[in-house]
């Protein structure tokens, strides 16, 4: 029988601490690491399994005497059975021994795919902030010119992983628009932070039932922009597929296009709302946070035969982002931030422009200036409930042409438990709700369990 080296199955040892070869924990402390320094050449790995099946056996037993009487009664043997029971030590070895990937990598040098916006905010400071390099990575962060574009390149293998409209992982799995890969949504980059932009020719014409015939850009079909712009103008009673056009538009053109006439308004990521606003093209008539807020937009992904060939890079990686994405969140870094991605190598932006984006203080192109602190967020859990709406409403406007099992596909394509998983192993704090918790979108309630019932209810919709 294998001897553990710190012998809590032994009726005779003392365990003082943690790792029971000391009399108190303040000598433990002083010497394990010299214990491990010592051995790391050879068996760092045995060392720390053996640390963590001794703990948990004298967190299970606290006091010495009675450890040491169960053992005496029992035997060795019947004792280790008995505790494996009710401590699952060879989970907690395993999930240890996950968190030391850095030296295991098996791909160090990785090419990461944005599109400059500030939804990309995490992936792209996780590079100048050190996150990719703590963790044993090299990474090229690539700039590309559209969503299609990501897609392709994806498809193609020619990024390893990279920054996505958060309802793209879902289509590309289910093969809509594309060939089929099956695709990750490991998490989330943002959340909020977008806006409908109208031009300055409608400062008087605010009420959206008096649109009809307008033309309005997206950034892509398979976009929050897209659900949540249909969603507002039929919630005015306008449909969007008869009475207005929507035109698929590369946000840096949105607001060439604004003060060239061509479209009357966009509902597009930042910073290019704000952009609008500098370039005096128009003004913002709704903040996406005011549609449903805390909705996701971006995302960070992969494609599933990337995180099965490498696994441990895969998971170096994805502790970098949800780093970032906490650091990102933090209001007193929304400053700096803004200062270090609005350059030219990242977002190519006015300073001021992305500062009002990211802090919340902002002017609005009609003379305020308005201080929205959550205009713009950074939350990385994939909420299993955020992905089935973006689906009811892919199968409302006949994206979807059939009935799919809206949970099971979710599950596949969000990486929830995951992110919990690794969230908690950085010491990092998430929001702890249930999974799938419903919320209101301008004000009608959803309810994640009941999709279908909840697409049925709408009166303008297009179900093929």
């Amino acid at each position: 029988m294998l001897k553990n080296l710190f012998r809590p199955y032994d009726d005779k040892q003392v365990l003082g601490c943690s790792c029971g070869k000391h009399a108190n924990e303040s000598e433990c402390q002083r010497s394990h690491q010299s214990l491990l320094d010592a051995n790391r050449a050879t068996d760092a790995e045995l060392v720390g399994a053996d640390f963590i099946e001794a703990a948990a056996v004298k967190a299970l037993f606290p006091h010495d005497a009675k450890r040491r009487a169960f053992l005496k009664a029992v035997g060795q043997s019947t004792a280790m059975a008995a505790i494996a029971t009710v401590l699952p030590i060879g989970a907690l070895q395993s999930m240890a021994a996950e968190t030391k990937t850095v030296g295991n990598i098996e791909k160090k040098n990785l090419k990461l795919g944005f599109i400059p916006i500030t939804c990309a905010t995490p992936l792209i400071m996780a590079d100048p902030m050190g996150f990719y390099a703590e963790q044993g990575l090299k990474v090229n962060l690539t700039k590309v010119a559209g969503w299609a574009l990501v897609r392709d390149r994806m498809l193609n293998h020619e990024l390893d992983a990279s920054h996505f409209l958060a309802p793209m992982p879902f289509t590309i799995t289910m093969g809509k628009g594309s060939a089929q890969q099956n695709m990750k949504l490991a998490a989330l980059q943002n959340i909020n932070g977008q806006a409908l932009t109208m031009s300055m020719k409608h400062i008087n014409n605010r009420d959206p039932k008096n649109w009809k015939g307008m033309v309005f850009a997206i950034p892509f079909v398979h976009s929050m922009h897209n659900y949540l712009l249909r969603y507002f103008l039929a919630e005015h009673g306008i449909n969007p597929d008869t009475d207005v056009q929507l035109r698929v538009t590369s946000p840096p053109e949105m607001v060439a296009n604004l003060l060239a006439g061509n479209i009357d308004g966009f509902f597009g990521p930042e910073p290019f709302n704000q952009r609008a606003i500098y370039e005096k093209a128009g003004y913002i008539h709704t903040l996406s946070k005011d549609i449903w807020d805390g909705h996701p937009c971006c995302a960070f992904g992969t494609s599933e035969a990337f995180i099965q060939q490498n696994p441990n890079t895969f998971l170096a990686l994805y502790r970098a982002i949800l780093k970032s994405t906490v650091e990102a969140n933090k209001g007193e870094n929304r400053q700096q931030i803004a200062k270090v991605i609005s350059t030219a190598g990242y977002l190519n932006q006015p300073e001021i422009v992305v500062r009002q984006v990211l802090t919340g203080h902002f002017a609005d192109g009609d003379g305020h200036i308005l201080n929205v602190p959550n205009r713009t967020g950074y939350d990385a859990m994939p909420w299993y409930s955020m992905g089935v709406w973006m689906l009811t409403q892919m199968r409302r406007w006949g994206y979807i042409n059939s009935h799919i099992n809206y949970q099971d596909l979710t599950e596949k394509v969000m990486m929830l438990t995951d992110a919990k998983k690794q969230m908690a192993q950085l010491g990092l704090d998430y929001l702890h709700h249930d999974d799938y918790q419903g919320f209101s979108v301008m004000g009608k309630p959803f309810d994640p369990r009941q999709p279908e019932q909840y697409v049925n209810q709408f009166t303008i919709k297009k179900l093929v």
